[in-house]
């Protein structure tokens, strides 16, 4: 009886549930991946499977960023100009600051 509940120990949940996810969210992400080119809503699909990765692991949640960027950028009209937008969407921020750096420090120039 002992032994029973020490398999119960909360690191064994712990575990359980991240191979479970794991197997969840990577099934649903490789389903969206073939969506790709079968017929069927793979640009739904993949972000879902990508959330679900996302409750465990960073590298889905930095994923699922980038897909949320991407989805608000085709939403709202605006064109990424480049490649380099896409793959820096945890810095977006920094860019447009040091952009506008750059502007306000070449429009003042003392004479």
């Amino acid at each position: 009886m002992k032994h029973l509940f020490s398999l119960v120990r909360l690191d064994n949940v712990k575990v359980v549930k991240r191979v479970i996810v794991s197997i969840v969210g990577a099934t649903v992400l490789l389903i969206g991946i073939a969506l790709l080119v079968l017929p069927g809503p793979a640009f739904i699909v993949i972000p879902v499977g990508l959330a679900i990765l996302a409750t465990e692991y960073a590298w889905a949640r930095h994923g699922l960023r980038k897909v949320r960027r991407l989805a608000s950028d085709v939403v709202s009209g605006r064109k990424t100009t480049a490649l380099r937008d896409l793959e820096s969407s945890s810095h977006r921020g920094e860019h447009e600051k040091h952009a506008a750096k750059r502007a306000e420090h070449q429009a003042y120039k003392p004479e």
